[in-house]
């Protein structure tokens, strides 16, 4: 299992402990890209969804509603290029 299914998996498993690190590092891995930065706030985007993922920094730990976007949309991608 390689470094991207081990985050995935972490970030479905653990929602409410997924550190704001590892949710940047899988947004990357997952094919955004880092749009810029503001105080606490990240901005990423991919280039097959017409959307930002926002993500803030609260104490070393990702927002769970956030780590959901992201899955939700690393979901959506996946099934555009026609992978699970």
């Amino acid at each position: 299992m390689g470094n991207y299914e081990k985050l995935l998996q972490k970030a479905r498993d653990s929602k409410n402990n997924f550190s704001f690190e590892d949710e940047c590092k899988l947004a990357e891995l997952a094919g955004f890209k880092f749009v810029r930065s503001k105080g606490s706030h990240k901005m990423y985007r991919h280039d097959s969804i017409r959307r930002c993922m926002n993500f803030q920094n609260v104490k070393g730990k990702a927002k769970p509603y956030q780590v959901e976007q992201l899955l939700t949309a690393i979901e959506e991608i996946n099934s555009e290029r026609g992978n699970t």
